[in-house]
């Protein structure tokens, strides 16, 4: 049986590690990556994803040199993503250390894009993030465009279609749970999970390390990931794992 991953979130935005909360990416809690990330690869971390949420794409050209510099001090796998619209986006983050890369609105837009990083890089270095928003009726769409812009897809649809595409793995974030500390949307990772043959991160809303473990227990996913909590607990993410660990899940040991 594969082990489950406990995954520590890197958002930045001009050059700073910000907090997010509803997609809202105001409060910067680091100046440096670097430092941010140090404590994970002391702490038990088992990956760490490193999205650049800029507003346009002057900052966004300069995640390449970011995930360059940090992945010099990643003893982790690392996965990088933000305005990748093309194959040598990728391969550029890919050549400077990144492990996997992550697409989100592009691959939406053109969905001819996974089908092309995957036969380039292989499947397994290929991530889709799905950024689910409620809609009127009561079902979970796609938002794109760092949550501007509602397409009207359902969420499980997009998941099976990044499947066919291509995609080795799905990271699942609901809007209105990032940053509130509610916990995951459950409902909603349980019938992705459901749906999809290629593991399924778990991502917004975490408070206590009970969430993370829910995640797991009651929604299906394979990994579970957090940002804004792993920055603000010390030795969180030791403690973090610890807990999933005394839990009986199947994670990597300490």
């Amino acid at each position: 049986m594969l082990k489950h991953r406990l995954i520590a979130l890197i958002l930045l935005r001009e050059g700073k590690v910000v907090q997010s909360v509803q997609f809202k990416h105001t409060n910067a809690i680091h100046y440096d990556p670097v430092h941010a990330l140090e404590s994970f690869n002391r702490w038990a971390i088992d990956e760490i994803v490193v999205l650049n949420v800029a507003r346009n794409d002057k900052d966004a050209k300069e995640l390449p040199a970011t995930v360059q510099r940090i992945s010099r001090s990643c003893f982790v796998p690392l996965t990088a993503g933000g305005w990748i619209r093309s194959v040598d986006d990728a391969r550029q983050l890919l050549a400077r250390g990144a492990d996997k890369v992550v697409l989100n609105t592009a691959a939406f837009d053109r969905p001819e894009l996974i089908s092309e990083l995957a036969r380039q890089f292989g499947n397994q270095c290929i991530v889709v993030s799905i950024d689910a928003q409620t809609s009127d009726d009561g079902g979970e769409v796609v938002v794109v465009d760092r949550g501007r812009r509602p397409t009207g897809t359902k969420v499980v649809d997009w998941a099976r279609q990044a499947e066919e595409r291509g995609a080795g793995e799905i990271l699942l974030n609901s809007i209105p749970h990032d940053g509130k500390r509610r916990g995951y949307h459950l409902d909603l990772l349980r019938s992705v999970s459901e749906a999809v043959n290629i593991p399924l991160i778990a991502m917004g809303g975490v408070l206590r390390w009970e969430h993370l473990a829910q995640g797991i227990t009651e929604a299906g996913a394979d990994a579970v990931a957090a940002a804004n909590i792993f920055h603000y607990t010390e030795h969180s993410s030791k403690k973090a794992k610890r807990y999933l660990l005394n839990k009986g899940l199947n994670f990597r040991q300490l």
